[in-house]
C-alpha cells in the first residue's frame, strides 16, 4: 500500500499499472531514480483523484450506466474487439476495471463543471487588457493558419521486427480512418483530438497547434497541400508523414500584418487562453483546499524520504 485517503488505501499496483499504460516504449529505459519519481507524480495524481471522488459523493454527483456506455463505447471505438482487449491486458486492467475508470472520469468531470468551469467567466475588458499587452503575438509577418490535428503513431519506439512494424501500421491506419468517420458523422474535432490523438503536446487541447506560418509548411508538401485546399472550419483527409496518420483543421487564417481585436479569430483564441488560465488555477486551489480536510498518508513519499537515493529498498 502507496497511500492511504481518509483511509481508503491506494496500493502499488494501481500505480504501476497507470506507469506501464502512460510510459511511451524508448530505446533508452529511465533510471530507476527517474522512474520512481514519475511514479511518485502518478501516485500524487490518484490521490488527488481519490479525494474528488470523495467529495463527489458528499456533493451527490451520480453517474448512470446509460452514460457510462456512452463514454466507454467512444474510447473503445477506434479499435477492433482484439486490439482494444490487448490493450487492457497491457495495463493490467479487467472490463470491470476499465468500466470503473470511466465512471470515475465522468464522476470527476462532472465536479469539475459543477465547482468550477460554472464559475468562471471572461469579460471583455480582460480580452482587451490581455490584447494590449501581447499584441506581438497577433503580428504576423506572412500568412499564418490556424491548426488542429489529430495524430495516430505506429509506434513509440523502434519496432522489435519488421512484422511488428507493419502490424502497427496497419492497426493505425485501423484507428484513423475510425476516427475520421466519426468525423464524418459529425462528432467535435476537439472532443475526439482531446480523447485519441497520440501527440502529447497538441492533444490535452483538443488537438490546437496555434498558428503555423506559411514558410514553415514548405518543408512538408503533404501537409501543406492539405492546409491549402481547405477553407476554415474544415477538415483534411487521412495523410500520412514519417511521424505518423494525420487529420488537421483548419481554424482560422491569418493574413499578413497586425491582426485586430475585432477579429473573432483574436477574440476567441484569447478568451479560450484566458479560460483555460483561470479553470488550470481554480482547479489547482480547489485540490488543495480539499487536500487540507483530507487524511492524506503518502507512505511512498515517506520511504524515499527515508532511504534517500538508493531506491531498491522501496516496497
Amino acid at each position: 500500500m502507496w497511500a492511504t485517503v481518509d483511509g481508503a488505501p491506494i496500493y502499488r499496483d494501481q500505480v504501476e499499472r497507470f506507469y506501464r499504460s502512460h510510459t511511451p516504449d524508448s530505446a533508452t529505459a529511465p533510471s530507476p531514480q527517474e522512474a520512481l519519481s514519475q511514479k511518485l507524480n502518478i501516485l500524487g495524481e490518484l490521490i488527488n483523484n481519490q479525494i474528488l471522488l470523495a467529495h463527489a459523493a458528499h456533493a451527490q454527483i451520480t453517474v448512470s450506466e446509460a452514460e457510462v456506455d456512452t463514454q466507454a463505447a467512444k474510447l473503445k471505438s477506434p479499435y477492433s474487439e482484439e486490439e482494444f482487449q490487448k490493450k487492457l491486458n497491457e495495463q493490467g486492467l479487467t472490463p470491470a476495471d476499465f468500466r470503473e475508470q470511466v465512471r470515475d472520469g465522468i464522476i470527476i468531470n462532472k465536479l469539475i463543471n459543477k465547482e468550477i468551469a460554472s464559475r468562471i467567466t471572461v469579460t471583455d475588458a480582460e480580452i482587451s487588457d490581455y490584447y494590449d499587452h501581447n499584441k506581438a503575438s497577433f503580428d504576423a509577418p506572412e500568412t499564418e493558419y490556424h491548426l488542429a490535428q489529430i495524430e495516430v503513431t505506429p509506434f513509440s519506439g523502434p519496432p522489435a521486427h519488421k512484422d511488428d512494424e507493419a502490424k502497427n501500421i496497419i492497426a493505425s491506419e485501423r484507428k484513423i480512418e475510425a476516427l475520421y468517420a466519426r468525423l464524418q458523422r459529425g462528432d467535435d474535432f476537439g472532443a475526439v483530438a482531446q480523447q485519441y490523438s497520440e501527440d502529447a503536446k497538441t492533444a490535452p487541447g483538443g488537438g490546437d497547434m496555434g498558428f503555423i506560418p506559411a514558410s514553415s509548411l514548405s518543408s512538408n508538401p503533404q501537409l501543406k497541400q492539405a492546409i491549402t485546399s481547405l477553407k476554415v472550419g474544415e477538415i483534411s483527409g487521412i495523410f500520412r508523414t514519417p511521424s505518423g496518420f494525420h487529420i488537421i483543421k483548419l481554424l482560422g487564417r491569418a493574413d499578413p500584418g497586425q491582426m485586430k481585436l475585432s477579429n473573432p479569430q483574436v477574440e476567441s483564441t484569447i478568451r479560450r487562453t484566458l479560460m483555460s488560465e483561470k479553470e488550470e488555477l481554480l482547479k489547482a486551489a480547489y485540490i488543495e483546499e480539499l487536500r487540507d480536510h483530507a487524511k492524506v498518508v503518502n507512505s511512498l513519499a515517506e520511504q524515499i524520504t527515508a532511504v534517500g537515493p538508493d531506491v531498491k529498498s522501496i516496497q
